[in-house]
């Protein structure tokens, strides 16, 4: 088992707690500014961080899955995150940024060509976090009014990121020429239509974008279920999963990797990675005297769908040194509020993890595949184009 164990870290502006904004040193008149925004994925990346993910939706936050909550005390409002991580991609020089990007409202031709758009301007450090849940309310604002099951939507995201892989791998590596002297900026043989024909999904090809630098970002899913992890092992090269001990954990990850193997994809890399918010100061009761003013704030007592931690960063760095027996590869971190707790993680979290030998002391690949120990996968056309030429 490798030692290093890659971090993730989960952004939503001013951090997941709704009265994260209230907090001192979180800027509540920056939330929405490319500044605020840059600072905060810069103290990550200073820290080594693998990468960032980047909240979105199709609706403005809230309490009620079905609508508004009409509360005013909560952050409300964010900024679209594939144009985010457009922006701070040239801003920054090794982290991976990761927009959440809906399955089930968008397009794959769009989506395919805006993630390789981030890679090329990031210079291979693109990921998609694809999510295939979505409720009534946010399905209505993208004219989608019959919902379907959740199964449903999960074999529709399945579908979805086989499009656009398979438009990131349209154009071969060498397919830009550039000859000038011969008048031949492409070869217009190493452009393949895909001819894609699904259930959900009719699609030509070839992609208006050039294959990405990394041949395809990196593609990842959060998974809580018996259903999403089936989105995990079949589609994703990274999953993040919603564990609260480390037996639970072990139970996912051998579901994950008995479906992965199902699905005939054993001899790929997939990471399988713990997903948990955190709450961290100096002390435990420091961490809980926080949340719990916190909770008093925002009125009622701070609930999620993944492990809630709450204690110092040396506690926090056993679990995950205990949860990695479990079979997680890395994991990804929440933090509740920003900049406090993402500065627990990097300043004190990430030294002593170090100090125990369980994250790497600098940056050892320019991409993120290269972080992760992904494999560049070659064009599924090019492997075409060769057997056909024999």
């Amino acid at each position: 088992m490798t030692k290093n164990l890659p971090l993730t870290v989960g952004l939503t502006a001013g951090g997941v707690h709704p009265a994260a904004w209230r907090e001192p040193g979180a800027r509540p008149a920056e939330l929405l500014t490319a500044r605020l925004w840059a600072d905060t994925v810069r103290e990550a990346e200073a820290a080594g961080v693998d990468l960032v993910t980047l909240d979105d939706a199709l609706a403005l936050q809230s309490g009620d899955p079905d609508g508004p909550d009409d509360r005013t005390d909560a952050t409300r409002g964010r900024l679209d995150a594939v144009v985010l991580a457009a922006h701070l991609a040239p801003l920054t020089r090794t982290i991976g940024l990761a927009p959440v990007v809906s399955t089930a409202l968008t397009e794959p031709f769009h989506v395919s060509t805006q993630l390789a758009t981030i890679d090329y301007v990031s210079r291979g450090r693109a990921a998609w976090l694809a999510r295939a849940e979505t409720s009534h309310w946010e399905a209505g604002h993208a004219g989608r009014h019959d919902l379907p099951s959740p199964e449903v939507l999960v074999a529709e995201a399945r579908e979805h990121v086989e499009v656009v892989r398979r438009l990131w791998d349209s154009w071969e590596d060498d397919a830009v020429i550039r000859d000038a002297e011969r008048h031949r900026f492409i070869d217009r043989d190493k452009l393949h239509h895909i001819d894609f024909e699904g259930e959900w999904f009719d699609v030509r090809g070839p992609s208006i974008t050039p294959r990405p630098p990394q041949g395809q970002p990196v593609v990842t899913a959060l998974g809580h279920s018996t259903i999403p992890y089936q989105l995990i092992a079949r589609a994703a090269d990274v999953g993040f999963v919603t564990p609260h001990d480390r037996e639970q954990a072990r139970a996912i990850v051998e579901e994950i990797r008995a479906e992965q193997e199902t699905a005939g994809r054993s001899s790929q890399n997939l990471h399988v990675f713990g997903d948990l918010v955190v709450f961290l100061d100096e002390t435990e009761q420091a961490a809980e005297d926080r949340r719990s003013r916190l909770d008093d704030l925002a009125g009622q007592p701070y609930a999620s769908d993944a492990h809630i931690f709450t204690g110092t960063p040396s506690e926090l760095a056993d679990l995950l040194a205990d949860w990695r027996h479990a079979g997680l590869t890395g994991y990804r971190l929440r933090p509740a509020t920003l900049p406090h707790d993402l500065e627990q993680i990097t300043r004190r979290l990430v030294p002593e993890l170090q100090a125990r030998g369980l994250f790497r002391t600098a940056y050892e690949a320019s991409t993120l595949r290269g972080h992760l120990g992904l494999p560049r996968p070659a064009s599924r056309y090019a492997a075409d184009s060769a057997l056909a030429a024999l």
